[in-house]
């Protein structure tokens, strides 16, 4: 690759970077990936306790704990982290 030809999937002018880039992206996808298995995971689990506490007589949810939550993901993730836990939340027991 040239200098004045450049690497339609990457973006990149050199193949160098063309190359750190690919390399960059397949770890990306791996990340990914993980963040997808974890938030099934975390998703599964959120369901079991809110059908345990709901079998025991308790309420279907606690809202103090999802305000502890989206705080957490606030604090970590600036503002957009109040979306991601909104959306994590609503994974985890549905649309209210």
């Amino acid at each position: 690759m040239t200098a004045d030809v450049m690497d339609q999937t990457t973006g990149a002018g050199e193949e160098a970077a063309a190359d750190k880039i690919r390399a960059m992206r397949e770890r990306i996808n791996e990340i990914d990936q993980t963040i997808i298995d974890l938030w099934l995971e975390r998703s599964g689990l959120s369901q079991e306790v809110g059908k345990t506490r709901m079998a025991s007589g308790g309420t279907r949810l606690v809202l103090a704990r999802e305000r502890e939550i989206i705080e957490h993901f606030r604090n970590a993730l600036g503002p957009d982290g109040t979306q991601v836990a909104l959306l994590l939340l609503r994974s985890g027991r549905g649309p209210l």
